[in-house]
């Protein structure tokens, strides 16, 4: 396990991500969830890569500088809302859709 900027070496289970400057706020972000749904294809080659389901993650670390969306999801995250064959040549586009779609759950 790697030690994430929010809780250490505190196991958070897999449907976790990382945020990035945008959402971050000096670590305000932390233990906040977020719902995330894919919208759809960034890629001409992949015409349908979501599945049709949608993600509760919970922020557990920082992306640092260069971090190509608001949030970098865990692998068992994105692949519960996309097809990850399809994600491997189109990760950081499908991410900026992804993130486009994201919205704060109310708590």
């Amino acid at each position: 396990m790697t030690a994430s900027a929010c809780n250490g070496n505190h196991d958070e289970g897999t449907m976790i991500a990382a945020a990035s400057d945008a959402i971050w706020e000096k670590g305000a972000a932390c233990g906040k969830t977020y719902k995330v749904t894919c919208t759809g294809a960034t890629n001409k080659g992949v015409s349908h890569p979501c599945t049709g389901q949608d993600v509760v993650v919970k922020i557990v670390d920082y992306c640092p500088r260069g971090c190509r969306g608001t949030i970098d999801l865990s692998q068992e995250a994105f692949s519960a809302i996309a097809n990850t064959d399809a994600g491997k040549s189109t990760l950081i586009l499908m991410r900026f859709e992804i993130f486009l779609q994201m919205q704060r759950r109310a708590e």
